[in-house]
């Protein structure tokens, strides 16, 4: 019988554990890989009333180098989001009592950021949507491949973990527009001198905008320059974060002026909030 392997051991192997890596170098070499040069593993918790799936996360995950903890439900994950905060969280939408939905709405209305990435039902759009609505970073459908979803967790953590002391980063610099100053290098969104809180997702997305200014972008561009190429294409999805982001930088949410509709198209940046979109659409439509 296999012996299974718990993340935190990689750190600190016992007798089994390192019996365990010695038959399985592949696992042993990824986790290796992953947490080179980490302080500790990252701590992602999964919540699913599905015993068999978190059994199956918490072993894969666990070789690809994260801490795992699992829960059967979200009745209680206020509570222990107060004690102790993980750095990721795996919700799933459909659950008794307290559902994924519910469960992250709390979470967001509580002011806490954690990370979160919604397990969803292939067949209901509709929850994709909600879950971005209240905030959730990404999500995943179900039935996928644990590869999938650790593909999408390190992504997710890349955008939301500080980088090492001293780091360089290409994105080091601040973009100024209306009231607002966006510090790329810390990821940080100011209005004079209070920082607002963004999710992981809305941040990538005004980056994005805000990286291309005057230059429409189509939904599809919009998602890959913030979640990458593999990310999985969901339009609607953007429609909602960005209308969640002109609720927060628009003097009018109603009639947007720094981030405006190309209608038919996708959305175009305006940093002065005085030109119109549809001129630039014209010349710009073909652009990537």
């Amino acid at each position: 019988m296999k012996t299974p392997v718990v993340a935190s051991d990689f750190f600190a192997p016992r007798p089994a554990t390192r019996k365990y890596l010695a038959t399985h170098p592949s696992a042993a070499a990824a986790a290796a890989r992953y947490t080179s040069g980490m302080k500790r593993l990252p701590w992602i918790w999964v919540v699913d009333d599905d015993p068999a799936l978190r059994r199956l996360l918490e072993q894969y995950l666990a070789t690809q180098g994260f801490d795992v903890r699992s829960f059967a439900d979200a009745r209680d994950i206020g509570r222990r989001l107060q004690r102790r905060r993980p750095d990721l969280l795996v919700l799933d939408v459909m659950m008794p009592e307290v559902d994924g939905l519910e469960a992250c709405r709390r979470i967001r209305a509580a002011g806490d950021d954690v990370p979160i990435i919604m397990l969803t039902a292939r067949n209901e759009p509709l929850h994709r949507v909600a879950g971005i609505d209240i905030g959730a970073d990404d999500y995943l459908g179900k039935p996928f491949l644990p590869q999938e979803l650790t593909a999408r967790i390190r992504a997710v953590l890349r955008r939301r973990m500080p980088q090492p002391p001293g780091t360089p980063l290409a994105d080091a610099a601040d973009i100024a527009f209306g009231d607002f100053r966006l510090d790329l290098g810390t990821r940080t969104l100011w209005r004079g001198g209070a920082p607002i809180e963004l999710t992981s997702g809305e941040f990538a997305l005004l980056a994005a905008l805000a990286r291309h200014p005057h230059q429409p972008l189509s939904r599809e561009r919009l998602i890959e320059l913030a979640r990458g190429r593999d990310a999985e294409s969901f339009e609607r999805s953007i429609d909602v974060q960005i209308s969640r982001l002109r609720k927060i930088i628009e003097n009018d949410p109603g009639t947007p002026r720094l981030i405006q509709t190309v209608w038919g198209f996708g959305y175009v940046f305006v940093p002065n909030g005085n030109e119109g979109a549809e001129a630039a659409a014209g010349s710009e439509r073909a652009a990537p």
